[in-house]
């Protein structure tokens, strides 16, 4: 637990220096601008498709009455681009985690490497295409149980929850993989993912509270959410941004102090 909190705060002030607070700007920009420009032509017809499903297959009389049940009735004319906003989410999400990792995640890990543990020898047991992969698989795996948990935002506690667990999941297998990939072998990785597990997942855990705010706030703000659809999915996404590089300095900084102990028990040259 000390390593975790040590990591956190060095992940902190990491993050609020000039240097890391620039790097949130280019993914932002890369996301807004692939996302207007999609947004910008698809949006309507994506809505009215939505809205035809609804219609043939009574789907309002259904979200009406669960709505109702819980509370939550005036929802039910809203409930079309709502559920188009959320299932635009994860990739919106998906689309500020690649530009992250590709834009971003290479500055972290030097600024991190070279500050903290300029002694650790790189083996390289890891590959940018396997990032990819595991980033991919991950999330493919994350968005089927996202949908299938769509419902709770009828409770956003029960909402909140789910995203904390998705994450804390996600970000555990994602962002530990790329933390490692530079310095540490095939073989160190994953023992360091085993033995580590639980601070692992439990960094996921915290950084998943951070991540599932952005979602919960366009819930709790329901009508303006879908007035305020454009600019609050630009502020979104530069939140998951920001969100996305403070989980990786955390991991970066604990996978790294994380390595260098390994070695140090087993003898070997940092």
């Amino acid at each position: 637990m000390a390593d975790v909190i040590r990591s956190f705060g060095r992940a902190l002030a990491a993050q609020l220096s000039p240097r890391m607070l620039a790097l949130s700007l280019l993914p932002t920009v890369l996301s807004v601008v692939l996302w207007g420009v999609l947004l910008w032509l698809g949006w309507q017809p994506f809505n009215d498709w939505m809205h035809h499903q609804f219609i043939e297959h009574d789907l309002f009389r259904t979200s009406g009455s669960l709505l109702s049940s819980v509370g939550l009735g005036m929802l039910k004319t809203l409930v079309v681009p709502l559920l188009a906003m959320l299932l635009l989410l994860p990739l919106m999400i998906l689309t500020a985690l690649v530009f992250v990792g590709v834009a971003a995640m290479p500055v972290v890990v030097r600024h991190v490497s070279t500050r903290s543990f300029p002694e650790l020898v790189r083996k390289e047991g890891g590959s940018w295409w396997g990032s990819v992969g595991m980033a991919l698989a991950s999330f493919a795996i994350f968005v089927v149980v996202f949908l299938a948990t769509l419902p709770l935002y009828a409770v956003p506690p029960l909402a909140l929850a789910a995203h904390v667990v998705l994450w804390g999941w996600l970000t555990a297998r994602v962002v530990a993989y790329d933390a490692l990939v530079d310095h540490a072998s095939d073989e160190e990785r994953h023992t360091l993912m085993r033995t580590h597990r639980w601070p692992l997942l439990l960094i996921g855990m915290v950084s998943g509270v951070a991540g599932a705010l952005p979602g919960i706030v366009w819930v709790g703000g329901s009508v303006l959410a879908v007035v305020l659809f454009p600019f609050l999915a630009a502020v979104s996404i530069w939140l998951y941004v920001v969100i996305f590089i403070f989980t990786g300095l955390w991991f970066e900084h604990y996978c790294l102090h994380a390595l260098r102990g390994l070695r140090a028990a087993r003898g070997e040259q940092e």
